[in-house]
Order: C-alpha cells, then sequence, then structure tokens
C-alpha cells in the first residue's frame, strides 16, 4: 500500500505538497518523514542521484536492519515526487502512482513552481493525491494488474539504495563543512593572535626610541620655559 506521498522542490528542498491523511496508520510515520525531508535536502545540495530511484528504509526501534518500507521517487525537472510504500508493493505501481503525480502537477502547478515562497503552497493537490492513491491501494484491480503486465514501463534498471547510504552522503558532506567552518575560525583566531604578536613586537622594537624623544622633549620644553 502506498503510505506517505511528499512532494518538493530539488533546488532548496522546499515542500511544496504532500498527502494530509497520509502516515496515520504508520508506526513512526513522523521518523520516516525525517528520512524524507533529509533526502530532499540532500538532493538539494546537488547530489548526482539518479533521476529515479528506490530507497530502503529500516525501522526506528530496530538495532539490525529490518527493512519496512520502501522509498520511491522521480525527479522531473525543478521537482521531487516521492512515495513510501510497504516493501512488498511493486515497484512498477509505486512508479506509475509517481508518473500520475508528476503529469497533474507539472499539469497544474508548473508555472509557479519556481515562485512559491512558502512551504506546502501546493496542499490543495492533496486532492488529487488522495483521489488517485485510491486508484493504486489494491494491486488486485483489473486496472492495476493491467499496469503491472504493462510492458511499455519497466522498473527493472532503477537502481536501489539503502537509506542509510544514501543519507550517509549528506552526513560526510556535513562532516566536511564543519570541519571547513573550524578550519575558517582557528585561521581566524591566528591571524589575531599574529596581529597582536606584531603589534607586540614594533612596541618592543620602538617604544625605548619613543621613551627617548619624549624625554628630550621634555626636556627641551622645561628649558625654554626657564629661560
Amino acid at each position: 500500500m502506498v503510505k506517505l506521498t511528499m512532494i518538493a522542490r530539488v533546488t532548496d528542498g522546499l515542500p511544496l505538497a504532500e498527502g494530509l491523511d497520509d502516515g496515520r496508520d504508520v508506526k513512526d510515520s513522523e521518523f520516516y518523514k525525517q528520512q524524507v525531508k533529509a533526502l530532499f535536502k540532500n538532493l538539494s545540495r546537488g547530489q548526482n542521484e539518479p533521476s529515479r530511484m528506490s530507497v530502503e528504509t529500516e525501522d526506528e526501534h530496530t538495532t539490525v536492519t529490518a527493512l519496512t518500507h520502501v522509498l520511491s521517487y522521480i525527479i522531473e525537472g525543478r521537482v521531487c515526487y516521492l512515495t513510501m510504500c510497504d516493501r512488498a508493493y511493486p515497484k512498477k505501481l509505486a512508479f506509475q502512482y509517481l508518473e500520475d503525480l508528476k503529469n497533474e502537477f507539472e499539469r497544474v502547478n508548473g508555472t509557479q513552481i519556481e515562485t512559491a515562497a512558502r512551504p506546502y503552497a501546493f496542499i490543495k493537490f492533496d486532492t488529487f493525491i488522495q483521489k488517485t492513491k485510491k486508484l493504486y491501494q489494491d494491486t488486485r484491480t483489473q486496472r492495476n494488474i493491467a499496469k503491472l503486465n504493462d510492458e511499455l514501463y519497466e522498473v527493472h534498471q532503477i537502481m536501489t539504495r539503502n537509506v542509510q547510504e544514501v543519507l550517509g552522503v549528506g552526513e560526510k558532506l556535513d562532516q566536511v563543512s564543519q570541519m571547513s567552518s573550524r578550519l575558517t575560525s582557528e585561521s581566524r583566531v591566528y591571524a589575531d593572535k599574529a596581529r597582536d604578536l606584531n603589534r607586540q613586537a614594533l612596541i618592543r622594537k620602538y617604544a625605548p626610541i619613543a621613551i627617548v624623544l619624549g624625554v628630550v622633549f621634555l626636556l627641551f620644553w622645561v628649558k625654554t620655559k626657564l629661560w
């Protein structure tokens, strides 16, 4: 079954729409939504991920790998269309479902995607999400069986990766970013210390001369006053 559906802008990860009723029957739905948002964040960084991919998720509370759901997404132009389904749900139907969402979303909202400034600017698209999701819920309907048998749309070559592998790329980038920030901060500290040392060296070098000149000037001034 289709569990979650989310649509986001790839350039900045801004969520544009999602299924409002999604996740009510999913344990730890917020945990999975956080994984989805992390994936959107990775894509917004310019990760060279395939335009179509399946990502196997893991249960929040297990200490061993327990694949329970699969995230499937399509990137078309500026938008990522993503759904989470049970692991047993046919991948082919998941991607057909996303194709239907993509076609309608682009038709209705295509000219406004770039100008959207707030999260969930197209939340009204939920009506189409819910209507379309109902069509894909039961894999045994004649309509969905026909889609499964349709050879015009094959998904055998779509890459499948584990969520930790995908998000791990982002974690490494975060570490590099943090290291870069730390080095920049330390460089500034060292630069400040270098300036202080140079200042102290100049003071030590010219202070005696300044003192001597000051004494001479003072004696000259006193002499002129007395005479």
